[in-house]
């Protein structure tokens, strides 16, 4: 129905097959998207490079988006090699074990100060980054959670957190809209991915999901990244500062 032949997509939080931005990738991939795909660090390359390579992309770098100048050297390497960009995909969150599975009220500052930056500051970066490369407009996809609206049992500090991304979404959908670049995120049900993993009690919350459900049946990345796909096609070029739900009507069942 649609085509991304020619398009650039940088997507960023590929730690494995299971990974959200691997099936974001794939599907890119299969309607025909350049791919440049990041690794977070040295342990991370050996399980990330085989999956880039299979996916045929044409850029694998480094990016730890604690590091600013990771962040300025990936752009540089696409602009010397592409020029131009028209897909980003932001994938990536980060709390200290102690924050995530503790109290909201007993987070300490630091580990919500982390949170936050590598959760949502670093979406802030990379688009500031990607918008000069997009100057005949682009698409810019990050990952939420139905936990920023709703409270979910052990999601805990993370729920604030992806409530701020959401809120990014909306505000940087605004101000991008005149360069007909759309910001939009994605937020599927629970998952079984790496990330979320790190969840107290996370194999109940998936079971729970798939029982609430109306389709009884939890989101797969397969999913997500068609409607990522989707999302980066000409044919949705006016949809901007949405909030998705992919997640089998979980979200609206009270």
């Amino acid at each position: 129905m649609f085509s991304l032949s020619g398009k650039k997509a940088l997507v960023v939080g590929v730690a494995n097959d299971q990974s959200i931005a691997y099936g974001c990738a794939s599907a890119l991939r299969a309607q025909g998207a350049d791919l440049a795909i990041t690794y977070l660090n040295d342990r991370a390359e050996k399980y990330v490079r085989p999956l880039a390579e299979k996916l045929d992309a044409e850029i694998i770098e480094p990016l730890d988006v604690s590091m600013p100048e990771q962040e300025a050297a990936l752009f540089d390497v696409i602009r010397d090699t592409w020029g131009t960009l028209d897909i980003l995909v932001h994938s990536i969150a980060f709390c200290p074990k102690e924050d995530l599975h503790g109290r909201v009220i007993d987070c300490s500052a630091e580990g919500f100060k982390l949170a936050m930056d590598i959760s949502v500051h670093s979406y802030l970066r990379l688009i500031r980054l990607a918008e000069p490369m997009m100057a005949q407009g682009g698409t810019c996809l990050t990952v939420s959670f139905y936990g920023s609206e709703e409270v979910v049992e052990d999601y805990n500090v993370m729920g604030p957190v992806k409530a701020a991304l959401e809120s990014v979404t909306r505000y940087v959908a605004a101000e991008l809209g005149d360069k007909m670049i759309s910001v939009n995120a994605l937020s599927p049900g629970p998952l079984a991915t790496r990330a979320a993993s790190g969840i107290a009690h996370f194999d109940e919350m998936l079971a729970d999901a798939a029982k609430r459900a109306p389709t009884h049946q939890l989101a797969s990345i397969e999913d997500i990244g068609a409607y990522a796909a989707f999302l980066a096609s000409e044919e949705a070029r006016n949809v901007t500062g949405a909030i998705v739900k992919i997640d089998g009507g979980y979200s609206i069942m009270g």
